[in-house]
């Protein structure tokens, strides 16, 4: 054994708790995997006098101070689990300048400014991993930037918020609506007290750009994905989804493409869709991820476990800790950041997918004829159409209502969303109901 390699572990949350006990619990298995012990050198945390429980730690090891603690000569890796965009940006790229490896968890962060920080880390000659802040102990990051470097990633496809699938699965399971779904997920602790960053896709989009950067060796942000939430799914979609035996999952897409000159793009994007029952991400239910990845040469992938809490992401942080002081004790980098591809961000517009299109319309003749020539002003073909009673004949003042449900071929989604602009302008069209992509080859 050589001397520890010595930890400064910012943040003592649920996940960072989470690392100091398995630290203590597996001192000895982690101490033999890596050829040196760890050893914890500070713990910076925003409150010294919080009741932390039983945690095996000295609390002499806590301060306020991570700037001061990342500074230390004594300190060797540094270990982000506060999240936030600042002050963590600067304390990891003083770290990364300063030659000190870094593993974190900070999704938002790598997202929103990943690039600076891989920067950092080529400028001071130090390692950056980050496999806990995408579906959390599932190993999905290094595969991809690692396992996946000799093959050509063509579509990534995931289930990566457990908030948003647990709450889309009990809408399944019971024909709740999305309120009631929501209060069980707060009740269970799967959502928080403040579910936007969830229920409106902020989390999933942030996860989203991390799998694209890694899929297309291009650097993309948050900024350049597209993101819609699932606050406007309803009981009567997730029934129409069934009729159709598909289901309702919250998707991140990423997915290569071409312009109209031929050249290669992506396109990312985030969106509740429905998707076939027999496609492997429709059964994954409750809180659990999965992430679908088609290569040219592998073919079909699939990553599928727990992908949130406290125990799966420290297990993740760990994992990259064990990899980074293997690297330092060897005297060597891992593998850079890999960008060269530099790929333009198609916009959303231009992405092709599929539209399922719900109308109450009013119940006369010509008006599936009056509907189908606005999808055909727009070149959007029509895949099925079902029609069905929608309303109460006998309401004062209205005539009969009829509902129908229309399923388009693949077309640009600006083209899909024109036509759906124009439908809502025909006086036959008392509202345009529900609107939902459909994916995965219904």
């Amino acid at each position: 054994m050589t001397s520890p390699v010595r930890l400064a572990l910012l943040g003592c949350g649920t996940v960072g708790g989470e690392v100091v006990r398995l630290l203590h619990e597996q001192s000895a298995d982690l101490a033999a995997r890596i050829g040196a012990p760890l050893e914890i050198a500070g713990i910076a945390v925003r409150r010294l006098g919080r009741d932390r429980g039983d945690l095996p730690v000295d609390p002499a090891l806590f301060t306020t101070d991570a700037l001061g603690l990342i500074k230390r000569d004594d300190v060797d890796v540094v270990v982000e689990v506060v999240g936030g965009i600042e002050p963590a940006r600067g304390w990891l790229v003083e770290a990364l300048r300063a030659g000190k490896s870094v593993v974190t968890a900070n999704k938002a962060l790598l997202a929103e400014d990943g690039g600076a920080l891989h920067d950092a880390a080529a400028e001071g000659g130090a390692d950056l991993y980050y496999e806990a802040a995408v579906a959390g102990a599932i190993p999905l990051l290094r595969p991809l930037r690692e396992s996946l470097h000799g093959d050509r990633i063509t579509r990534v496809t995931g289930i990566v918020n457990g908030t948003t699938n647990f709450i889309l699965s009990a809408m399944d399971a019971t024909g709740a609506g999305f309120a009631e779904a929501l209060e069980e997920a707060t009740e269970l602790g799967y959502a928080e007290a403040d579910p936007t960053a969830d229920v409106e896709g902020f989390d999933a989009a942030a996860k989203a750009a991390i799998l694209a950067s890694l899929a297309f060796h291009t650097r993309v942000g948050a900024a350049d994905v597209h993101r819609e939430g699932i606050t406007e799914v309803t009981a009567a979609d997730v029934a129409s989804a069934r009729a159709m035996g598909c289901t309702i999952k919250l998707l991140c897409i990423a997915a290569r493409g071409v312009d109209a000159a031929g050249g290669e793009t992506v396109n990312v994007r985030v969106h509740p869709a429905m998707i076939p029952r027999t496609h492997p991400l429709a059964s994954v239910g409750d809180a659990f991820n999965a992430v679908f990845v088609e290569a040219e040469a592998a073919g079909q992938l699939m990553f599928y476990g727990r992908g949130a809490g406290g125990a799966p992401t420290a297990s993740a942080v760990l994992g990259d800790v064990v990899a980074v002081a293997r690297n330092r004790l060897a005297g060597v980098r891992a593998a850079s950041e890999s960008a060269y591809a530099d790929l333009p961000v198609r916009p959303m517009g231009e992405a092709l997918t599929r539209y399922h299109v719900s109308l109450d319309v009013t119940d006369r003749p010509g008006v599936l004829a009056a509907v189908a020539g606005v999808f055909a002003r727009h070149d959007v073909s029509i895949a099925t159409v079902r029609q069905g009673s929608a309303g109460d004949a006998g309401t004062p003042g209205r005539g009969a209502d009829a509902e129908l449900v229309i399923v388009t071929h693949v077309a640009p989604d600006a083209a899909l969303a024109a036509t759906v602009t124009e439908l809502r302008t025909l006086d036959i069209v008392r509202s345009v109901t529900s609107v939902l992509r459909v994916e995965g080859g219904v």
